[in-house]
C-alpha cells in the first residue's frame, strides 16, 4: 500500500461515535461505539463525564436504538441479517438487556415512544400472519404484551401520542395508496391517490386530531400538509417547487417534531445540499446560530423534553461527522465526539454537485468526487448508482466515494430517473424502466464524464449495492463495450425470481413492484428483456459479486444464478458469500474483507 492511501479500516470500520442522542431528562447522551469488533451501546453522564457500556455484543452489533421515557433505552437486533428484528430494553445503570418481543421468525417494528405513556411502548408484530404487523402494547416492567389492534391488511398503522390507532395505509392493486381513519371501532376512507403520487405521498405522524403527511397530490413535488381527521380540511405548511420535502436522509431525520409539540417545527429539503424550512418562529434564531457556527450540513438528532438541549450532527463531503451538544439558552456548542477522527490526517476529496442531459433531454443531477491533487483529465472512473432505486444520493461524507477518489478514480453518483427527491415526474419516469431508460441515464452519465474530458473511456467501472448491484449487472450485460469491470453487492439478476421471492411482509406492497418494475404474468417479455441473467453471454468485463447468505430482500439465488451462467460461458467472475450477513454487510470483518477484494479488483482492471 502506498503511503498516500487511506487504509480501508479507517474508511469502513465502525465509527467511533454514531447515533448520539440526548436523554429525555437532558442528563445523559447515548451513542453507538465499537467494542470487541462490533457496535455497542454506550451512555455518558453529561455532568460527571462518566461513560458506561450497556451492551456486550460481539457479532453484528446494535444497529439502532432510541431513548424511552422511563429513562431506559430500546434497541433492536436481528439474527445474521434475516431482518426479523427483536426489541430489547436496557437500563442506564448497567442492568442486563431484556427481550421484549418474540424470537426467531417474527419481525418487530417499534412505534415512536410517547411521554404520555412512559411505562409502555407500541410495537408492530407479524406473529399472527407474516404478511401483516398487528399492533401490541408492551409493558416495559413486566414485558407483558397486549394486542391493541389486529391488522386487517394494512402496510402501516399510525397511532397518536396517547397510543390510540388513528390512521392506516394500504396500497391498491393499481399501485396507488389509500388512507383510513379509525373512528368508532371501524376504518373509514380518508384519502386516496393513484400510482403517480405513490412514494411521494405518505403519512408521517398523528397529533391530536391532525394527520401530518407529505403529499404530491395536485403538484409535482412532495409538500408538508396537515389534514384534520374529523373535517378532512387540508392546510399546506411547507413546499419547494423543485425538490421533494423530506423526513429522512441517510444522515439523519429531517422532520423536526418535538414529542410535546402539537405540530412540526421544521422540515428539511435536500436540494444540492440540505436546506431547512423553519415553521416555528421560536426556533428560527437557533437555526440561524447553527448555520453560522457549522460549516457542514446539520441535522437535529434529538432534544430533551424541556427543549433546552439539542444533539446536532454535522457532516460534509470532507467532514466524516461530528456530534455537538447545543444549548439553546446562550447558543453554546460543545463537541460530544467525532465519527472518524482518525481521518483528519488524510487529504479528503471534495464533492461537487453536477447536472447533465440524458439522451431524451431530461436533466439528471448528481455528485462528482475527484481525486485530490490530480488534474481532472483522462482519469479512471467508477460509476456509483445508488440502491433503492426509490432513494437518492445526498450531499455528505461518503466512504465509498472517498475510498475510490483516494485510489485515483473519478466517482460519479447520478440521481437517475426513478430516484426520489426530484418530484413525481422524475420518479415516475422510471416506471418499468429498470434496465431501460434508468440504465440509459447511467450510460449518459458515463458519456458526460468522457465528453468533459474527465474520464478515460477505456478505464471505466460500475459498482453498486442492491438496485446499484442490479444496475452493475445491467451495465455489463446491456452496454458491454462501456465498462472494463463491475462490482455488484446483493443485486438482483433475474427480475422474475426477484419479485417472486420477496419476504412475506413485502406482500402488501407487491403492487408497487408490479407497477414500477413489471408484472411477471403481464410483462413477461419486458422482465425477460431487463433481466441481466438472460444476457449473460454478452458480459465480457470481469465481475466481482458479494452476497449475504441470509438476505431476505435479494435472495442469494439472485447472485448464484448469474455466477453459474457466467462460469458456464467461461467469463471472469469472482463470488464471495458471507454466511452471517443479510442485505449488506453489518460485521466489520466481512465489510473489510469485501472492500479489500474490491480494492484489489478495481486496481487490477483499471490501473494495472
Amino acid at each position: 500500500m502506498k503511503s498516500s492511501e487511506i487504509p480501508l479500516e479507517d474508511l469502513f470500520a465502525d465509527p467511533a461515535m454514531s447515533q448520539a442522542a440526548i436523554s429525555p431528562d437532558g442528563t445523559r447522551v447515548a451513542y453507538l461505539a465499537p467494542w470487541e469488533g462490533a457496535k455497542n451501546l454506550f451512555v455518558r453522564d453529561l455532568a460527571s463525564g462518566e461513560v458506561r457500556r450497556l451492551t456486550e455484543d460481539r457479532g453484528r452489533g446494535v444497529p439502532y436504538f432510541v431513548w424511552l421515557y422511563n429513562g431506559e433505552l430500546l434497541y433492536l437486533q436481528d439474527q445474521d441479517g434475516d431482518e426479523n428484528w427483536r426489541l430489547y430494553a436496557v437500563g442506564v445503570e448497567g442492568e442486563g438487556p431484556r427481550l421484549l418481543t418474540p424470537g426467531r421468525g417474527v419481525q418487530a417494528r417499534p412505534v415512536d415512544p410517547s411521554p404520555h405513556h412512559p411505562e409502555a411502548i407500541l410495537v408492530g408484530l407479524n406473529d399472527r400472519d407474516p404478511r401483516y404487523h398487528d399492533l401490541y402494547r408492551v409493558d416495559l416492567a413486566t414485558g407483558e404484551r397486549t394486542r391493541v389492534l389486529e391488522n386487517p391488511g394494512f402496510v402501516a398503522i399510525l397511532a397518536d401520542e396517547t397510543f390510540q390507532p388513528r390512521v392506516a395505509y394500504r396500497q391498491t392493486d393499481a399501485g396507488g395508496g389509500e388512507l383510513f381513519v379509525h373512528r368508532e371501532g371501524d376504518w373509514r376512507p380518508l384519502l386516496a391517490w393513484d400510482l403517480e403520487d405513490d412514494l411521494t405521498t405518505r403519512p408521517l405522524r398523528v397529533r391530536g386530531d391532525d394527520l401530518y403527511l407529505l403529499t404530491s397530490i395536485g403538484r409535482d413535488t412532495a409538500a408538508l400538509v396537515r389534514k384534520n381527521l374529523t373535517t378532512g380540511e387540508e392546510t399546506r405548511l411547507a413546499e419547494d417547487p423543485a425538490y421533494d420535502l423530506s423526513n429522512f436522509t441517510q444522515y439523519g431525520e429531517t422532520l423536526l417534531f418535538h414529542p410535546q409539540s402539537p405540530a412540526p417545527e421544521a422540515i428539511g429539503v435536500m436540494r444540492r445540499r440540505l436546506g431547512w424550512i423553519v415553521l416555528d418562529d421560536a426556533l428560527k434564531p437557533d437555526f440561524e446560530r447553527l448555520k453560522r457556527a457549522l460549516k457542514g450540513d446539520f441535522y437535529i438528532t434529538s432534544r430533551d423534553l424541556k427543549d433546552r438541549a439539542w444533539v446536532v450532527f454535522e457532516t460534509s463531503d470532507t467532514q466524516p461527522g461530528r456530534y455537538w451538544l447545543y444549548h439553546r439558552q446562550g447558543g453554546a456548542l460543545t463537541l460530544l465526539g467525532e465519527a472518524r477522527p482518525w481521518l483528519k490526517k488524510y487529504p479528503l476529496a471534495e464533492t461537487r454537485s453536477i447536472r447533465y442531459r440524458a439522451r431524451d433531454g431530461r436533466t439528471i443531477e448528481g455528485y462528482l468526487t475527484l481525486p485530490p491533487g490530480r488534474e481532472a483529465r483522462s482519469l479512471p472512473a467508477v460509476l456509483l448508482p445508488h440502491g433503492g432505486p426509490w432513494w437518492r444520493d445526498v450531499f455528505g461524507f461518503n466512504p465509498w466515494a472517498q475510498w475510490l477518489a483516494n485510489r485515483g478514480f473519478a466517482v460519479l453518483q447520478p440521481n437517475f430517473r426513478g430516484s426520489t427527491g426530484y418530484g413525481k415526474d422524475h420518479l415516475n419516469a422510471g416506471n418499468k424502466e429498470w434496465g431501460g431508460k434508468m440504465q440509459d441515464d447511467l450510460t449518459d452519465g458515463v458519456g458526460w464524464l468522457i465528453e468533459e474530458g474527465i474520464a478515460d473511456p477505456h478505464r471505466i467501472a460500475i459498482m453498486g449495492g442492491s438496485y446499484g448491484g442490479y444496475a452493475t449487472l445491467a451495465g455489463l450485460a446491456f452496454t458491454p463495450e462501456l465498462y472494463r469491470a463491475g462490482v455488484d453487492l446483493v443485486g438482483p439478476s433475474n427480475l422474475f425470481t426477484f419479485i417472486e421471492s420477496i419476504p412475506p411482509y413485502w406482500k402488501p406492497m407487491r403492487a408497487l413492484l408490479h407497477q414500477r418494475v413489471g408484472d411477471p404474468e403481464k410483462d413477461r417479455e419486458l422482465l425477460r428483456a431487463r433481466s441481466p441473467l438472460f444476457f449473460a453471454d454478452r458480459i465480457r468485463a470481469p465481475l466481482l459479486i458479494g452476497q449475504g447468505k441470509n438476505d431476505p430482500r435479494v435472495k442469494r439465488e439472485e447472485s448464484l444464478q448469474i455466477v453459474e451462467a457466467l462460469k458456464e460461458r467461461g467469463r471472469p467472475v469472482a463470488y464471495v458469500e458471507y454466511p452471517d450477513e443479510g442485505h449488506g454487510f453489518a460485521r466489520v470483518e466481512n465489510r473489510l474483507d469485501f472492500f479489500r477484494r474490491a480494492d484489489e479488483f478495481l486496481k487490477r482492471h483499471l490501473l494495472g
